[in-house]
C-alpha cells in the first residue's frame, strides 16, 4: 500500500472531484479499454483510493496504439469483462462530480459515448489551466509537465506512462502543483481551466445603455 498522500490545496476543498484518464482500442470509433478515477474529497488523497478497470472491447486494439501508446494488448485484456458490465461501476463514482483529466475533451467525448446518462457537474482540463498559468512552454503534454514542474510519479511509477492509472494520478499532481502556491480561488480555477462550455461569459459593465 503506498503511503503516497497529497494534500487538497485550499481552494479545492469542498468540491467533488474526480480525476480521469481513459485509454482506447484505437479504433476509428473509439472504445475504452482503461479508466481509472481518482475520486478527490476531504483533505488529502492517496493513489490507494484510484479506482481503474481494464475493459475488453468489442472491437480489437489496434497495433499500433499497443506498440506507441499504452502498451494493453488484446491478450492483456482478453478475460476482463465488457464495458457493460463496469459501466455501473464507473457510473458511480463519476456522478456528482467535477471532472478532472489532462485534454480534457477525449475523456469527455468518450464519457459521454459511453455513459450517455452522465453529465458532468464540470469539467476541467489541466492542459487548459497549464497553458494559462504557465505560458510559453514548448510543449504541454503530460509527460513534459511532470518534467517540467518535477512532478513526483514514483508512487505508481511502476504503471508507466500512458496507462490510466499513472496519468491521472500525474494529473491530479499536475493540478495541485499549478493550484498551490497562486491566489486562484475555485472560480478562477474555473474561468482558466474549465472546457469553454463550462465558463461563464463575464459581465461586460458599463455600455451605451
Amino acid at each position: 500500500m503506498s503511503t503516497a498522500y497529497t494534500e487538497i490545496p485550499a481552494a479545492l476543498r469542498g468540491h467533488d472531484i474526480a480525476v480521469v484518464d481513459v485509454e482506447g482500442n484505437g479504433q476509428s470509433s473509439p472504445e475504452i479499454i482503461e479508466i481509472a478515477i481518482l475520486p478527490v474529497a476531504g483533505t488529502a488523497v492517496s493513489p490507494d483510493e484510484i479506482r481503474s478497470w481494464l475493459v475488453r472491447p468489442q472491437n480489437p486494439i489496434t497495433a499500433i496504439v499497443t506498440r506507441k501508446v499504452h502498451g494493453i494488448s488484446n491478450d492483456d485484456v482478453a478475460d476482463c469483462p465488457v464495458w457493460g458490465t463496469v459501466a455501473p461501476q464507473v457510473g458511480r463514482v463519476l456522478f456528482g462530480r467535477t471532472l478532472v483529466a489532462h485534454n480534457a475533451n477525449v475523456e469527455q467525448r468518450l464519457l459521454s459515448t459511453h455513459l450517455p446518462e452522465w453529465k458532468p457537474l464540470m469539467v476541467l482540463d489541466t492542459m487548459r489551466l497549464a497553458k494559462a498559468l504557465w505560458p510559453g512552454l514548448k510543449s504541454y503534454a503530460l509527460a513534459s509537465l511532470i518534467e517540467h514542474a518535477q512532478l513526483d510519479t514514483s508512487a505508481l511509477a511502476d504503471q508507466g506512462h500512458h496507462r490510466a492509472g499513472f496519468d491521472a494520478w500525474a494529473a491530479w499532481q499536475l493540478l495541485c502543483r499549478l493550484v498551490q502556491g497562486t491566489e486562484l480561488d475555485w472560480d478562477a480555477i474555473v474561468q482558466a481551466g474549465a472546457l469553454p462550455e463550462f465558463v461563464t461569459p463575464p459581465k461586460l459593465e458599463g455600455g451605451l445603455w
